[in-house]
């Protein structure tokens, strides 16, 4: 697994073993999710809400992402995405919190311009966590959420708008807007 585009391309990424613990999104899966929010990314802010290695994250700020908020229950995890970010030189602009995304986005005061969902399949987190991420949503901002297809996903939630669906196989990307406040995108 590598970064694909921007100032790391071609950095190796570790993950760590056993797919319990995290499941590496796959390379045309994480292409086509970087090509929806491509002239986004430059100056963003962008949380990687279930980071696992922290690909996705440690992608969109090789891209040109400002900073990146990574989090994980795993401690392993999180010495993962510190040693990931380090090879990349993507250290200084990586802020890795041990911590469930729910835990964070209940007191999380910042806003983002880009948040990652990429959480573990057939657990409906998607949809659960949806309210607290379009709390922190910045004007303009756009949720990218990997799911298994199939998977039950609101068209609205709070000022977020599902605008896309992009299919790789089995695997669903979902690309939320934020609306413009009390009328459509």
């Amino acid at each position: 697994m590598r970064i694909i585009s921007g100032t790391a391309r071609g950095v190796a990424l570790k993950t760590l073993a056993g797919t319990d613990v995290t499941r590496p999104t796959v390379a045309r899966v994480k292409e086509g999710m970087f090509s929806a929010v491509q002239f986004m990314l430059p100056g963003a802010r962008v949380l990687d809400a279930f980071a696992g290695s922290g690909q996705l994250g440690l992608e969109a700020l090789s891209r040109g992402a400002d900073s990146c908020v990574f989090l994980d229950e795993s401690r392993a995890a999180c010495a993962v995405v510190r040693e990931n970010a380090a090879a990349a030189r993507l250290l200084p602009k990586a802020r890795v919190v041990q911590t469930s995304a729910g835990s964070f986005l209940a007191g999380c005061t910042d806003t983002f311009h880009l948040v990652l969902l990429d959480p573990p399949y057939r657990h409906d987190t998607v949809p659960a966590i949806l309210p607290a991420v379009a709390r922190v949503m910045a004007p303009g901002g756009v949720v990218l959420a990997e799911t298994e297809l199939g998977a039950p996903l609101p068209e609205t939630c709070g000022t977020l708008q599902l605008v896309k669906q992009y299919r790789y196989g089995t695997v669903l990307v979902t690309k939320y807007e934020v609306r413009a406040e009390g009328g459509p995108l």
